[in-house]
């Protein structure tokens, strides 16, 4: 089975490896093919979105999708989004009926989900400086998740900033996934409905 994901960019697609190895031990024997498709800056919107959508599961790309999940933040640097919720609920509309769609948001932007991992960003950056307080999707527009891992960054005396492409990796490598889909919803209802789908898939397949 194939499930194309659209992300924003590289980061999104730096995170995938982690997300595949939580996955594989969860859907052992039956991990779907996860295919990636990076966007420059922002999940597609309005009628592109759909076309989008649409050409990955006519056939018409190279790999046809069975299934189709957008992950986008809802911090685009526009006001199109008020939360999750909100723009799970607009894409949504803006596909239309098409039940192999499903949308996702990381409230506020994805390294909300980098946040659990406060103590590993401590060691790379040999910095003190505490986690932002209550839940990681919690952390708003006022000061979203990312600018609070650039700051400790900057800070450390390592002689570079946070770049993401590279840092997400660091931040990541040797952690376990559970940690922040326990404490991130929506990150745990992006990880829900790949096994969902999955599960939707080898029920049909056993009843054909």
């Amino acid at each position: 089975m194939n499930i194309a994901i659209i992300v924003e960019g590289k980061t999104e697609k730096v995170f995938m490896p982690y997300v595949r190895k939580y996955l594989g031990k969860i859907l052992a024997g039956r991990m779907p093919r996860l295919d990636t498709i990076p966007y420059d800056g922002r999940v597609p919107t309005g009628e592109k979105l759909k076309r989008v959508v649409e050409n990955l599961l006519s056939g018409r790309s190279r790999n046809p999708a069975d299934y189709v999940l957008a992950l986008t933040d809802v911090y685009t640097g526009t006001n199109d989004f008020k939360d999750a919720s909100d723009a799970k609920d607009k894409m949504k509309k803006w596909v239309g009926n098409e039940p192999r769609f499903y949308p996702h948001a990381a409230q506020y932007d994805f390294e909300a989900w980098l946040l659990p991992y406060w103590p590993r960003i401590q060691e790379l950056t040999k910095q003190e400086k505490k986690a932002p307080s209550g839940n990681p999707e919690t952390v708003n527009h006022c000061k979203p998740p990312s600018c609070h891992i650039r700051e400790i960054f900057e800070m450390g005396d390592n002689g570079y900033g946070y770049v993401k492409t590279r840092d997400v990796r660091r931040i990541l490598e040797g952690q376990d996934l559970s940690v922040a889909i326990a404490q991130c919803p929506e990150l745990k209802a992006f990880v829900n409905t790949i096994i969902s789908v999955c599960n939707l898939k080898q029920h049909t397949e056993a009843d054909g």
